[in-house]
């Protein structure tokens, strides 16, 4: 069973940078690729307990293990040119542009490193198998693979092969991310990252200091955040009939926002209620809140490589 809040409708919220007296929260915030997934996976690990999703839960823990490790013993990619950042600021366009990556070195160096330590996780003998097809990959069918993670479009014939090669991605697309000036990032499309272009995982209400209250949409392929006003669709923009949903029982840290005009919902993490969250890691332990949308007339918007085919 889930609780509705709404649906609601908000006028346009002001842009708090020019009300007297109120500074703007950061727009963007970097990720740390050397603490990034080692968190994620103590998160992941946290979630297994006592959760029907245990195993699974446990087996993305192992990942993201696999994840840390591979950065670590890998060396540091190239950094972006300063030329190519300031023709994306100049055109509001990202700068990591997913739809236009291209492998090289350093990122065959990650992905071989990656699909190894993948290798060390205690995993069905199913994702096993489908490992090992992804390590026995012809360049051409991995490079398929890769444009299917990031496009966001995943055959369901082959979900499980495609989970590592998200990884892989997620791994490298970080720490690109981390090499950028966030104060050179700007706004370029509702629900669209500013750093690599895609879609958000869901986004977290803050609890820090200097921005208590603010929304940051969370992007599950480089690990940027960016802030976005609160009670506005994510997926279209609106700002008109937005609800919110939560399991029967929860304590508020999880919630489905939905809006009736795209009829689409993402979700939103709470870190004032819990300041451990990770989006990647809560959007998959809070699966029920999904398949409970599955009844409903919302869609969801959000991508999240670990929950492939929903």
């Amino acid at each position: 069973m889930s609780r509705t809040f709404g649906p609601s409708s908000a006028p346009p919220i002001p842009d708090p940078s020019v009300l007297e007296g109120v500074t703007a929260p950061t727009f963007a915030y970097l990720p740390d690729p050397s603490t990034l997934f080692a968190r994620r996976a103590a998160r992941f690990r946290h979630l297994a307990q006592n959760n029907p999703l245990s195993p699974y839960l446990t087996f993305l823990a192992g990942l993201s293990e696999a994840q840390h490790a591979a950065i670590a013993a890998t060396p540091a990619p190239e950094p972006v040119e300063a030329a190519q950042v300031e023709r994306a600021r100049a055109n509001e366009m990202p700068p990591l542009d997913r739809s236009h990556f291209t492998t090289d070195a350093a990122f065959d160096t990650l992905f071989e490193r990656a699909l190894a330590e993948a290798t060390k996780i205690e995993q069905p003998e199913a994702a096993r198998t489908a490992l090992e097809r992804v390590r026995m990959a012809s360049d051409v069918a991995r490079g398929e693979m890769i444009r299917n993670v990031l496009a966001s479009s995943i055959p369901e014939e082959a979900l499980a092969e495609h989970l590592y090669v998200a990884a892989a991605l997620e791994a490298h697309f970080a720490r690109l991310a981390s090499q950028l000036d966030a104060a050179r990032l700007v706004p370029v499309g509702d629900g669209v990252c500013p750093t690599c272009g895609g879609p958000p995982v869901g986004s977290l209400i803050v609890n820090w200091p200097t921005s208590h209250g603010a929304r940051y949409c969370a992007c599950a392929l480089c690990g940027t955040l960016w802030n976005y006003v609160r009670v506005r669709c994510t997926a279209c923009g609106s700002t008109a009939g937005i609800g919110y949903q939560e399991m029967e029982g929860g304590n508020g840290a999880v919630k489905a926002e939905t809006c009736d005009t795209c009829h689409a919902y993402s979700k939103v993490f709470y870190l004032t209620q819990d300041d451990g969250l990770d989006p990647v890691a809560d959007d998959v332990a809070s699966l029920a809140l999904d398949i409970k949308q599955k009844d409903g007339p919302y869609r969801r918007a959000a991508f999240n490589p670990f929950l492939l085919g929903y």
